[in-house]
C-alpha cells in the first residue's frame, strides 16, 4: 500500500479539506458493499466545489483516475477503485432550495435522502425514490447509480425524477445538463453529439434495450432518442464514469398520507410469484416479497424478533407486503377488502391446507407499518446476518423480468442454485419483477468463485430469454458491466464506449465500470483476494460463535458487509460518534473495516499500532451496534480486544489507571471525600491536573460522597432478591441505591447485597475493560459469579442499578468465563426496573409533574428500556416522554478527557440537549446512567435523577 508522495503534496497544498493518505484511511475507502477491494491513491473530503475542481485539476495532471463517492453502500464496487475518492458527504451535503410551487428542490451531491425527506416533511411532500439505504446514501450517489426502491410501481426510479445535473466535466468544463438547448460552446458540442449518436442508434435500442422498468445496465442512451432529450437522463446511471455532479435538481411529490399494509400469506414460494401479476391489478404503491430464510434469519435478530412475531401467521413460505395509499380510512379499507377477496379468488385461505393455506393479515397500525418497512428495507443485512464463513453473495440479485414471467423466471433461478448445491434468499420488489437473490458462496474459494461464474453465465442467459433486465436496480459496476455484451449485443456495447470516449477521452473517471469492465471473478479486486490471509493470534475474549482465525475474532471483524447502516443520522443510537463527526472513521463499519485490514497484514502494526488506536479513540462502547447493526457487528466487544493488545505493547498511563483502577481505591478515597471534592472548586488546581489526570478543567468531577453505601444496609435474612451494588451509585450516590432498597422492600421484597465474604465489594470489571486490562476484569467476573451461584441455584433473581455495570453480567461476562455458570448469571440478571416492571405490588402516589427519560446506550442495546417506560406509566396520572436521542456523550471517562470532551458535547446537542431544553421547566427528568446524569448536569441547567429516587418519591405510606 504504497503512499504516491508527489499526488499527496500536490493535493494537500491546494485542498482546504482533508486529505488523507495513510494506508488506515485509504484501507477504510476501498471497499464498498460488494464482494471487490481496491487501494485508492487518495482521499479528499472537499470543503467546497472549488476543492473538487482543484482534485480533478491536479488527478488529471498526474493522469491519476477520479471517484466520486456518496454513501459507500454500491453493491456491485461502483465505488471502489485505485483512484482519488472524493468523499462529499461531510461537507457537500446542502439543501439549496425547495420550491413547493413547481415541487421541486436542488441539492448537492452528498445530501443523504433521509436529511432531504425531514426537511420536505413539514411541506408535506417527499422525495419519492425509496431504496432500502435512504438513512445513509446520498442524492448524488443514488443520482450516479439510477437508484429506484420499494414504491417505483407508482413514482418510477431515479431518471424518472431528476430533472437536472449540474456537473463538471473530466476536462474541467462546466455545465448544466437538462432538456434545454444549450448555447454553442463544448457543452453544445457535446450535446449534438450525444444526440446524434441517439438519432444513429434508435432501431438497435429499441431492439436490445428490455421492456421492463427496471433497467439500469449500461448509459441510459436511449434518453437519447426521441424529440426530447434531457441530457440529465444520460448522467443518471453513469456511475460517476462521465463527470462530477456539484448541484442535483429533483422533481417531489406530495406525501401519500395514511398506508395500509395487507401481508399475504403463501404456502410456497411460486404461488407467491405467480400471484404477483394479479395483486399489482388492484394499484396498490408496492408489492415487496420476504422468503421463508428471511423469515427464519429475522427471528434470531433482537432488533426484529417482536415485528416478525407481529404480522407473521405460521410459517410461511413466502409473503408478499402489498401497500395502498388510499388518501383515506374508507379507501385503504376497501383495498384490503379487495385484496383479501383476490387472495380468496385465487384459492388461498388460513382455513386452507397444503397448497390451499394463506391468507392475508392485515395490519393498519402505523408504528407496526413503520417496524415491518424497515425490516424489509434491511433484508440484505438480515441475509448477510449469517455466521458461516460463507455469505449471500451479490452478482446475479437484481435482474428484472416482466411480471408474467416471474414465477418461471425464479423456478429456473433456483434451479441454478441447486444444481451447484446452494441456496437464494429471496425478498424485495416482486410489483416490477426485481427480486433480490444471493446464492450462499464463500469468496475466500477458488471453487466458490468458479461456482459464481458458472452461475452468472447461466442466469443471465435466463434473463435474456425471458427479455429481461440483467441490472435492475443496483448498477453494473465491476460485477456485471462485462455481461453487457451478451445482454445488449456488440452494438450496443460499441456505443457505450462512444459515449465513454466522447466524455472522458482519458478514461480518468472511474475506469472499468460500464465499459472496459474487469473480470466479475478477478480476485485480484476481491476484498478476500488470492493472498488474503489472518494469521492465527491469541486473543482476550471468547470468539467461539464466529468462523475463522483468532478462535473466531477473523469471523466476527469480518461480519461487516460494508452496507452502512452505522452511518445513519438519526433514529435508533448507531453510531453516536459518526453523527457528530461525520468521519467514516468513526462508523462502526469504518472501524471494522481498519481492524479487517490490521488482523490480515494489509496495516502496518496490526492491532496495536496508533493507526488503530485512533480509530478506536471514538468509540464510546455504546453497544448500540451489538442490537441495530442488523449483521451483529460488536465493535465495543472488538474495543476490548483492542485495548488489551495495546495495552500489553504500551501498559497503562496514569489517567488510564485512575479509570480501571477506581473500585480498588474508591474505599480509601470516599474516607477523604472532603480533599478529592476540592479539585472541583479550585480552578488552578483543576488546570494543572488536567494533564496528570486525563480530566478535562473544564468538567466538574464526580463527587465522592462522605456516607457511601454500605452492604450491611441491606442485608435481609432469606432474600428474595440481590442487590448488586456497583461503585458509581455506592461511591458518588448512594441515595440511589438507598432509595432502591426502599422501593424493593415497599413491593414486599426481602433485600440483600450481594458479596463474597472477603470484605471487598462486587465489581463488574467495567472500568477495568474500558482500559483493556481483561485478566483483571476477568477475575473480577468470576467472583461475581462464584458470589452469586449459590443464590441463582434457588431461584433468587440479581438486580442492579447502573445499566453499564449489571448489564455487563448478561454481555461482557460471557465473553470472559463462558460457561454454564455466566450463562445462569446472565439468565438471572436484571436492571432495577425490568425486574420491578413484572410485579404489581408497588402502590404509589400521583406526582403531579411531566416525566421525560432519556435511556441510556445498553439499557436501549439490551432492550431495557420499555421496561422502565412501562413501570413509570404506573405512577397513577403519570405523563411519561421517551427522549429520542443517540448516546448522551459522556460514556465513562471519554467526556471528560480533553482531547475527546468536543465530540462528548458535539453527541448531547444533537438530539438530548435540544429535547431538555424543549421539556417543561417542572418536568422530572430520568437517566439510570450515571454518565448522563452527569452530561446533563455539566451541559444543561437541568438536573436527572434514577428510576429509584423517583419511585421512592411516589411511593404511596
Amino acid at each position: 500500500m504504497r503512499e504516491n508522495a508527489r499526488l499527496s503534496s500536490r493535493l494537500t497544498a491546494a485542498i482546504s479539506g482533508d486529505v488523507m493518505t495513510d494506508p488506515a484511511s485509504r484501507g477504510r475507502y476501498a471497499t464498498d458493499a460488494s464482494i471487490y477491494q481496491m487501494i485508492p491513491e487518495a482521499v479528499v473530503v472537499p470543503r467546497s466545489v472549488e476543492d473538487v475542481e482543484a482534485a480533478m485539476d491536479i488527478a488529471r495532471e498526474e493522469e491519476t483516475p477520479v471517484l466520486p463517492r456518496g454513501g459507500g453502500t454500491s453493491q456491485c464496487g461502483q465505488t471502489v477503485n485505485r483512484a482519488v475518492v472524493l468523499d462529499n458527504t461531510r461537507h457537500l451535503n446542502r439543501i439549496l432550495d425547495i420550491d413547493t410551487e413547481k415541487l421541486t428542490a436542488r441539492v448537492e451531491p452528498g445530501l443523504v435522502l433521509d436529511e432531504l425527506n425531514r426537511a420536505l416533511k413539514p411541506h408535506g411532500l417527499w422525495f419519492p425514490v425509496d431504496p432500502s439505504t435512504a438513512s445513509r446514501c446520498t442524492l448524488g450517489g443514488m443520482a450516479a447509480n439510477n437508484s429506484s426502491g420499494g414504491k417505483s410501481l407508482r413514482y418510477g426510479i431515479m431518471r424518472d425524477n431528476v430533472r437536472a445535473i449540474s456537473a463538471i466535466l473530466p476536462d474541467g468544463t462546466k455545465a448544466r445538463f437538462n432538456g434545454a438547448n444549450p448555447e454553442p460552446g463544448v457543452y453544445a458540442d457535446l450535446v449534438n453529439d450525444m444526440r446524434a449518436l441517439g438519432r444513429r442508434e434508435a432501431d438497435e435500442i429499441d431492439a436490445r434495450f428490455p421492456k421492463v422498468q427496471r433497467r439500469v445496465g449500461g448509459y441510459n442512451i436511449d434518453a437519447l432518442t426521441g424529440y426530447e432529450v434531457n441530457m440529465a437522463h444520460l448522467l443518471v446511471g453513469s456511475e460517476g464514469t462521465l463527470a462530477y455532479f456539484t448541484e442535483l435538481e429533483l422533481s417531489l411529490a406530495h406525501l401519500p398520507g395514511e398506508k395500509v399494509t395487507g401481508v399475504c400469506h403463501f404456502p410456497t414460494f411460486y404461488a407467491a410469484m405467480d400471484a404477483a401479476q394479479h395483486l399489482v391489478t388492484l394499484n396498490p404503491q408496492a408489492v415487496e416479497l420476504i422468503d421463508d430464510t428471511m423469515i427464519a434469519l429475522g427471528r434470531d435478530i433482537p432488533l426484529f424478533r417482536k415485528t416478525i412475531e407481529a404480522f407473521v401467521e405460521g410459517d410461511p413460505a413466502a409473503l408478499l407486503l402489498v401497500e395502498f395509499a388510499e388518501g383515506s380510512a374508507e379507501g385503504n379499507a376497501a383495498k384490503l377488502a379487495e385484496l383479501s377477496q383476490m387472495m380468496g379468488d385465487l384459492g388461498f385461505a388460513f382455513t386452507g391446507t397444503g397448497k390451499t393455506w394463506g391468507g392475508v393479515v392485515p395490519v393498519t397500525d402505523n408504528g407496526l407499518q413503520g417496524a415491518i418497512a424497515e425490516y424489509r428495507k434491511s433484508g440484505l443485512n438480515v441475509m448477510m446476518s449469517m455466521k458461516d464463513a460463507g455469505k449471500p453473495i451479490s452478482f446475479v440479485e437484481d435482474c428484472a423480468v416482466a411480471l408474467p414471467d416471474l414465477a418461471e423466471y425464479t423456478q429456473g433461478v433456483t434451479d441454478v442454485f441447486t444444481k451447484y448445491g446452494s441456496k437464494g434468499t429471496w425478498y424485495a420488489h416482486a410489483s416490477v419483477g426485481c427480486l433480490h437473490v444471493r446464492p450462499i458462496l464463500n469468496m475466500r474459494q477458488d471453487k466458490d468463485v468458479k461456482t459464481m461464474r458458472a452461475m452468472a453465465d447461466e442466469i443471465f442467459d435466463l434473463v435474456k430469454h425471458y427479455k429481461g433486465s440483467h441490472s435492475g436496480e443496483h448498477g453494473d459496476g465491476i460485477v456485471r458491466s462485462e455481461f453487457h455484451e451478451k445482454m445488449f449485443g456488440p452494438r450496443i456495447v460499441s456505443a457505450f464506449e462512444e459515449v465513454k470516449a466522447r466524455f472522458d477521452p482519458k478514461g480518468l473517471m472511474n475506469p472499468g465500470k460500464i465499459v472496459h469492465a474487469p473480470a466479475m471473478d478477478d480476485r485480484r479486486v476481491f476484498r478476500y483476494g488470492p493472498n488474503y490471509e489472518v494469521p492465527e493470534f491469541e486473543t482476550a475474549l471468547d470468539w467461539s460463535a464466529w468462523p475463522g482465525a483468532a478462535g473466531g475474532f477473523q469471523g466476527a471483524v469480518e461480519m461487516c458487509n460494508n452496507n452502512g447502516a452505522c452511518r445513519k443520522l438519526k433514529g435508533g443510537v448507531m453510531c453516536p460518534s459518526f453523527r457528530a463527526t461525520r468521519n467514516e472513521r468513526d462508523a462502526t463499519r469504518g472501524r471494522a473495516n481498519t481492524l479487517r485490514f490490521a488482523i490480515s497484514g494489509q496495516m502496518p502494526g496490526g492491532l496495536t499500532s496508533d493507526a488503530m488506536a485512533d480509530t478506536m479513540k471514538y468509540c464510546v462502547s455504546c453497544k448500540a451496534c451489538r442490537r441495530e447493526c442488523p449483521t451483529g457487528v460488536d465493535m465495543a466487544r472488538m474495543k476490548i480486544e483492542v485495548l488489551a493488545a495495546r495495552r500489553k505493547k504500551t501498559g497503562l498511563t496514569l489517567a488510564e489507571k485512575l479509570v480501571g483502577y477506581l473500585p480498588r481505591y474508591a474505599p480509601k478515597a470516599a474516607k477523604f471525600a472532603w480533599l478529592m471534592n476540592l479539585r472541583n472548586k479550585i480552578g488552578p488546581v483543576r488546570r494543572m491536573a488536567e494533564g496528570l489526570t486525563g480530566v478535562s478543567h473544564r468538567r466538574d468531577l464526580p463527587v465522592w460522597s462522605s456516607n457511601p453505601f454500605r452492604d450491611d444496609e441491606a442485608q435481609d435474612a432469606d432474600p428474595d432478591v440481590l442487590l448488586f451494588a456497583d461503585v458509581f451509585n455506592r461511591y458518588f450516590e448512594p441515595e440511589n441505591l438507598r432509595s432502591a432498597v426502599r422501593v424493593l422492600r415497599a413491593a414486599g421484597l426481602r433485600v440483600a447485597v450481594a458479596r463474597d465474604g472477603s470484605g471487598t465489594a462486587l465489581d463488574c470489571g467495567r472500568t477495568l475493560l474500558a482500559v483493556g486490562c481483561v485478566e483483571e476484569a476477568r477475575a473480577e467476573a468470576q467472583r461475581v459469579i462464584d458470589a452469586t451461584k449459590d443464590a441463582i441455584a434457588k431461584g433468587i433473581p440479581v438486580v442492579g442499578l447502573e445499566p453499564s455495570s449489571i448489564l455487563t453480567f448478561r454481555d461482557e461476562f460471557l465473553a470472559l468465563c463462558p460457561g454454564p455458570d455466566a450463562e445462569a448469571l446472565a439468565g438471572a440478571t436484571h436492571t432495577f426496573e425490568e425486574f420491578l416492571a413484572k410485579r404489581s405490588d408497588l402502590r404509589m402516589k400521583p406526582l403531579g409533574r411531566p416525566i421525560y427519560v432519556h435511556g441510556h446506550c445498553h439499557q436501549k442495546a439490551h432492550d431495557a428500556v420499555t421496561p422502565m417506560l412501562d413501570l413509570l406509566k404506573r405512577i397513577p396520572e403519570a405523563e411519561v416522554h421517551m427522549i429520542e436521542s443517540s448516546c448522551c456523550g459522556m460514556a465513562g471517562a471519554f467526556g471528560y478527557a480533553p482531547d475527546t470532551i468536543d465530540v462528548s458535547l458535539k453527541m448531547a446537542n444533537l438530539d438530548l440537549f435540544p429535547a431538555l431544553e424543549a421539556a417543561p421547566t417542572n418536568a422530572f427528568i430520568v437517566a439510570d446512567g450515571t454518565s448522563c446524569r452527569h452530561q446533563i448536569a455539566d451541559g444543561t441547567p437541568r438536573r436527572a435523577m434514577h428510576v429509584a429516587r423517583l419511585l421512592d418519591q411516589a411511593l404511596d405510606g
